[in-house]
This record gives structure tokens, sequence and C-alpha cells, in this order.
């Protein structure tokens, strides 16, 4: 988090509402794009993303500063997701942390190892037909860069759980890519 960005943190605590404005609108584009992946709805993403903020607002007095905004911000928008669709939290935590053995250990993004506009096309129509809590880890990891820890403590998910659901989406993503580029 920048030092601005910690400052209007600061602020947005004491009820400045023009911090928070902010803090709206660095995060708001990320927010609405998190809750566009899971729920696949523009008008429900877009229900869901002011929810988040105005939870948010609400539970600013009780923010602890040491914390990451974002990671916390995230944590609002998916315990809403889960709300809405009560079967995601559920699919996550029956995924077997045992298999996060086998995790690669690249750090290049899906998109990064893409050689056409096209490919991309077809790589995110495939994320967007990934089982709602394969979609939720892949969008957290690679569309908003989170780390693993953070998506852990964003999901509320044991960090195995966390890294097996992440690498059973890449194998989905992987074999969607090789039937793309076998055609």
């Amino acid at each position: 988090m920048s030092n601005e960005e910690q400052q209007w943190v600061l602020q947005a605590k004491r009820g400045d509402t023009a911090a928070f404005e902010m803090l709206v609108e660095i995060h708001a584009h990320f927010v609405y794009n998190l809750a566009l992946r899971v729920v696949r709805n523009p008008q429900e993403a877009e229900d869901l993303s002011q929810e988040a903020f105005v939870r948010a607002w609400q539970a600013m007095p009780r923010f602890r500063v040491e914390a990451r905004f974002r990671t916390w911000l995230y944590r609002i928008v998916t315990n809403l997701c889960y709300d809405k669709l009560p079967r995601l939290k559920r699919e996550l935590s029956m995924l077997d942390p045992d298999d996060a053995l086998e995790l690669p250990t690249s750090h290049k993004s899906p998109e990064g190892q893409l050689l056409s506009k096209e490919m991309e096309q077809t790589l995110h129509a495939k994320i967007d037909k990934l089982p709602e809590s394969y979609r939720l880890l892949i969008t957290l990891r690679h569309l908003q860069e989170m780390s693993y820890a953070e998506i852990a403590e964003v999901t509320g998910q044991p960090l195995g759980t966390v890294k097996t659901g992440i690498f059973r989406a890449r194998r989905l993503l992987r074999n969607a890519i090789a039937e793309y580029e076998n055609d």
C-alpha cells in the first residue's frame, strides 16, 4: 500500500468520506472485476461491489491499519460472493491440500504465456466456464495478482487448499489451451 493510500485509510477510519472515496476510486475496478468473474452477471457484480463498499465504510472504524486494505476489501467481496453462491465455499473447502505438492514453480500467468489475442480471448472464455471456486482463485491469483497467502486470507481457506485449487484450475486451463492449439 502506498503512503498516500495509507493516509486515506487512516483518514477514512476517522470518518473522512472524501478519503474513503479515494479508496473506492482506486479499488472499484478490481472489486467489480472480482465479483463479475465469480457471479458472471454484470448487474449482480455491480450490486455486490456497491454492497462491499458500503460494508467496508461501515467497518472502517474497526479496520486494523497493520492489515492490507486491499486484502481486507477483497475478503468482504469474497464473503458477499459466498453469500450469493453458497456452494462456492463448499467447493473450496472440498479441495484436497495434498494435491498441491505438484504445483509448478513458474510464476507466469496464463495470459503471459499466450501467443495471440485470439488465444487470450479463448482463455478468458475458458476461465468463465471454470467452476466458481476455480474461477475465484484464478481471478485473485492472475488477474488481481495476489499472493497465495493473500488469497488464503481473502477466501478464508487454508493455504494448501488455495494452492490445490489454483493448480487444478491451471491444469484445466492448460488442457483448454492444448485443445485450442490442436484445432
